[in-house]
């Protein structure tokens, strides 16, 4: 086909597209004349982009601070990309779940192999100061992640710890909300009383979380797994895939975030607060919490010891010494 007979039968195609839509292609020829050639920094909007750090101290390191929240937050949206189409997809293909669960493995394994501009990007008295102007605000109000676990487990399985056992999936979805384990982490520990932290998150995000949870219930990718064929379940690609999204995000991005702690908020004596008053010490430690995605995948010793090993290599340093 010749270069003219090509774009005649490009033309009649879009004529006939347009006419069954009910629309003129003539109007959008004229249209296509008239528009701006796309540029990359209008497509990505540039501009707007970088004009969204505002540091609200003098601190030059407030700016890093600012700027690694909001990749993670980019990356926590394609977790959810990618989660949102496994929960939406009814056609049970092992392949597409596997390719699916794979990639949210490399947005996290990106998230975590970045964190040491967290741990090691910063002055720690540039951040002891700056911290102050932040108050309440915590990236424990982070709702992106609260969404991605939901997308991945049911609710019974991040209830806390300590409470889990009166808990089940014959519990209502209100009720299991009330007992999830991030809240006890912004709850003051002396009084029971929420920390401020908690309560602006709360009014904030809970109706929103409360309907993805009603909307995912029976059909989180856990369960998406757990009804799949015989053979698919026993996939070997799938349950390694899955294993290692529960260790990526249940056990190594949590201990990452206990590294940046460890430096910027342990001190001999006595330990400085996280922004926001979260119990940084009793929240984010993996042993503690075992919030597990997927747990009939792992076998009992690996639950029974879940993170135990770096937990213990952290809060120990007479065992082995802290590396940051």
């Amino acid at each position: 086909m010749d270069k003219d007979a090509k774009i005649a039968s490009q033309i009649n195609k879009l004529e006939e597209k347009y006419k069954n839509s009910g629309q003129d292609l003539s109007s959008y020829l004229d249209g296509l004349l008239y528009e701006r050639y796309l540029t990359y920094w209008d497509y990505i909007h540039l501009d707007t982009l970088l004009s969204l750090q505002v540091p609200r101290t003098h601190f030059p390191d407030e700016e890093i601070f600012i700027m690694y929240h909001q990749i993670t937050e980019l990356y926590f949206k394609l977790i959810l990309h990618e989660e949102k189409q496994i929960v939406a997809d009814k056609s049970q293909d092992v392949a597409f779940f596997i390719e699916k669960v794979r990639r949210i493995n490399s947005y996290f394994k990106a998230l975590i192999s970045s964190f040491s501009i967290m741990i090691k990007g910063m002055e720690r008295e540039q951040f002891l100061r700056y911290r102050m102007a932040l108050l309440p605000a915590s990236g424990f109000q982070s709702a992106q992640y609260r969404m991605i676990e939901f997308y991945a487990t049911p609710l019974e399985n991040m209830v806390h710890p300590s409470v889990r056992g009166s808990f089940s999936s014959e519990n209502s979805i209100e009720e299991l909300f009330e007992h999830m384990y991030w809240k006890k982490g912004a709850t003051d520990l002396e009084t029971g009383e929420k920390t401020l932290t908690l309560k602006q998150f709360e009014v904030r995000y809970t109706p929103r979380l409360l309907r993805i949870a009603n909307q995912v219930k029976d059909s989180t990718i856990y369960q998406k797994y757990l009804q799949l064929p015989d053979a698919s379940r026993h996939n070997e690609e799938l349950i390694s895939a899955l294993k290692e999204l529960d260790l990526n995000a249940n056990v190594n991005w949590p201990l990452m975030h206990m590294g940046s702690a460890h430096r910027y908020l342990a001190r001999e004596g006595k330990d400085v607060d996280a922004t926001g008053g979260t119990n940084w010490k009793d929240y984010l430690p993996p042993s503690f919490q075992k919030i597990i995605f997927f747990p009939t995948l792992h076998t009992k010793d690996e639950l029974d010891n879940w993170g135990k090993e770096w937990v213990d290599h952290i809060f120990n340093p007479e065992k082995q010494e802290y590396k940051e």
